[in-house]
């Protein structure tokens, strides 16, 4: 298995899996919105060097030339420029540019923040997730933060679970449409 950086040619396999996400965040305005429009939206915004390399970045797993798992994130100063962009694509795809689809806070300050992670689930069980969460702590390092945040929603305890092995630690709440989250963070860096 290879794990790169994704490209503008991965977007659609990035978006199926991304959707994995969006469906367990259950946001309400999600389910009033058309799916293959709100694909476009996706799809525009992890085509974009914004979302692949510049404010954010997109890693893939990639096995048999096949994208089976990635990660996404952005250091906690990029959330706002990341949201307003995906937004920005509302139009392009149909859909009221009044919509706001992400709108509460994610991060926390100071840290690299982990905003997705997902495997496909034929492939699920077999460490993708595992061995991409192993280069967070290098991006992290990369964009000059020495903490990675995620937010792990109450009703996954197994994800939680995985992620107090590899070091995270309860930071404090959050509040993501009507679900409740941990906000985890893990020190990276020399000293970690």
């Amino acid at each position: 298995m290879l794990i790169r950086k994704a490209t503008k040619d991965d977007s659609s396999a990035v978006v199926s899996l991304f959707n994995i996400i969006i469906d367990e965040m259950d946001l309400d305005i999600v389910k009033t919105l058309d799916r293959s429009k709100l694909d476009i939206v996706f799809q525009k915004s992890f085509e974009t060097p914004e979302f692949l390399t510049d404010w954010a970045q997109t890693t893939v797993a990639v096995e048999n030339d096949k994208v089976v798992g990635f990660l996404y994130g952005y250091p906690c100063e990029n959330e706002k420029k990341v949201n307003t962009l995906m937004h920005s694509f509302l139009q392009d795809a149909g859909l009221p540019p009044s919509i706001v689809i992400f709108s509460d806070p994610e991060t926390f300050p100071n840290e690299w923040y982990l905003n997705s992670i997902a495997v496909d689930p034929e492939y699920q069980g077999h460490g993708i997730g595992s061995k991409l969460l192993a280069v967070t702590p290098n991006i992290a390092a990369n964009q000059n933060k020495n903490k990675i945040g995620l937010n792990v929603d109450w009703e996954n305890p197994r994800a939680e679970a995985l992620y107090y092995s590899y070091g995270f630690r309860n930071a404090g709440l959050i509040i993501l449409g009507d679900h409740n989250y941990n906000h985890l963070q893990k020190s990276v860096g020399k000293n970690s």
